[in-house]
């Protein structure tokens, strides 16, 4: 089953291929748009975002919505 990509609003990637190669990429954030997604997606005090590349070959920052499967307790 696909869930469907939640969207960081609020933030922006970009890659200079001019820059050196140590430079990966420029993260902004528009702070008003950014905080309420943050505080609407904040899970034990974290969010995690994907930075994925598009099929057209442009970046954009996703929610990160993978959750481990629970452990399940071994019978000794």
């Amino acid at each position: 089953m696909s869930k469907d990509k939640i969207f960081a609003d609020g933030f922006s990637f970009k890659r200079n291929e001019n820059a050196p190669d140590f430079v990966v990429g420029r993260l902004s954030l528009k702070a008003e748009d950014a905080m309420t997604f943050i505080k609407d997606r904040t899970k034990n005090g974290w969010v995690n975002l994907n930075i994925n590349q598009s099929k057209g070959g442009s970046y954009y920052v996703e929610l990160d919505t993978y959750e481990p499967k629970a452990k399940q307790e071994q019978p000794f």
